[in-house]
Parts: structure tokens; sequence; C-alpha cells
């Protein structure tokens, strides 16, 4: 299946965006650096591109493992992901403390309640080419993201249960 994103390209501070599957479609937050084909670390923005959803990251004292076919794994307080692209982890989970620049997984904003981590950057990892690119859930405003897409937690949730592996999210520019 194939998880359609659009938005608003490049440049302008954007957020709106929407996503579309074979089950319907849902309002979302893209990066305020609106949809790039060129995407670079800290950029803010969404980088185009058809994205393998790898699995799926839940909150586990939030709620329960979320009903998808793709892999499912909690995570916990000591989870990061690195975003240093001189670091030899960037673009992938570490644990904390850890000194490079990096996301905290464990967030007391519930952003991070369920996270959806996509192929992007990942096969093989460049640096400077954007890291912890992910679906995940949505502010109540739909305020722009860091360059994720990002989703309704009902909505996330109704969407991972026709999720299976091989499943690609395509970003349009």
């Amino acid at each position: 299946m194939d998880i359609q994103v659009t938005g608003q390209v490049s440049g302008q501070l954007t957020g709106d965006g929407t996503l579309t599957y074979p089950g319907g479609g849902f309002r979302c937050a893209i990066g305020r650096g609106g949809i790039r084909a060129d995407k670079r670390e800290g950029d803010g923005a969404t980088p185009v591109g058809a994205f393998v959803l790898r699995r799926v990251l839940y909150r586990p004292d939030r709620l329960a493992p979320p009903e998808t076919g793709l892999p499912v794994t909690a995570i916990h307080p000591a989870d990061g992901w690195c975003d240093d692209p001189a670091d030899p982890a960037y673009n992938q989970p570490v644990s904390l403390p850890h000194a490079a620049s990096h996301e905290e997984m464990w967030r007391a904003d519930g952003l991070y309640d369920v996270v959806v981590v996509i192929g992007h950057n990942d096969d093989p990892v460049v640096p400077g080419f954007g890291s912890a690119v992910f679906m995940h859930v949505a502010k109540p405003d739909y305020e722009p993201t860091a360059g994720c897409v990002a989703l309704a937690l009902p909505d996330l949730l109704a969407l991972l249960k026709h999720c299976s592996p091989g499943d690609r999210l395509c970003v349009a520019g």
C-alpha cells in the first residue's frame, strides 16, 4: 500500500498537508520548510520520496501496542535518536545519555507516543541529508513539524491498522 502525502512545496512556512491511502484520508502536519526534494539537516522540510514503513514505536505507559502488521516496539525513557551529522550514530537510535545532539523519544508532550520509523536516509545513512524524519502524533493545532508527517492520534492509529511490511509513505513534491 502506498500512503500519499501532499502539501505546500518548499520554502514557505507551512504545516498543512493531506494524507491519503486506499482506506481514506486525513489532515496532517508537515515540515515548517514545506516539502523539498533536497532535504538537509535542520531545514525543517519534509523530504520528497517514497519511504518504506520500517517499524512502529510506542509509549507503553500511555497506550497499548498499536494494531498493525508492522513490527512494534515499546520505547523507554533512555531511548533517543541521533541527529548530529558528525556522529557515527547519525540518524540511528541511541541510548541516553548520548554526547552528540539527539532527539529524546520519551517526550512529555505526547508527540512521540506513537512513532512510525520510515526509510528516509537510512540505507545508507548520508550525513547531513536529514535525520529523525518520522510519522508521529500531531499537535492539536497541526503546528508545522521539523520535517516529519504528523497525524492526530486517532487517525494515526486508524492508519496503522491497514499497514503491513513493504508499505510506503510517498511524499509528493
